[in-house]
């Protein structure tokens, strides 16, 4: 298990916990972003800060610390 932000461009995996504040917790789960959901890191801007990433077929962007906070099962690591 490792955290989101660590994650390399192009790689998938699947959320394992989300370990966020409320607010952003709350965001996510609206969302469907919850345990056991799919994703990909679509691109990563220049100094890593924010992420693009795809969740059930739309992208989101995250800050650095913002998916430090997300831990995931990536097989590519």
């Amino acid at each position: 298990m490792m955290q989101l932000g660590d994650v390399d461009t192009g790689c998938t995996g699947t959320i394992s916990k989300l370990e966020c504040r409320r607010q952003l917790k709350r965001r996510l789960m609206d969302m469907g972003v919850v345990a056991g959901t799919r994703f990909k890191i679509e691109k990563v801007a220049p100094l890593g800060d924010p992420m693009e990433l795809k969740f059930n077929g739309f992208n989101l962007s995250l800050r650095k610390a913002e998916a430090g906070d997300i831990w995931v099962e990536v097989p590519c690591d």
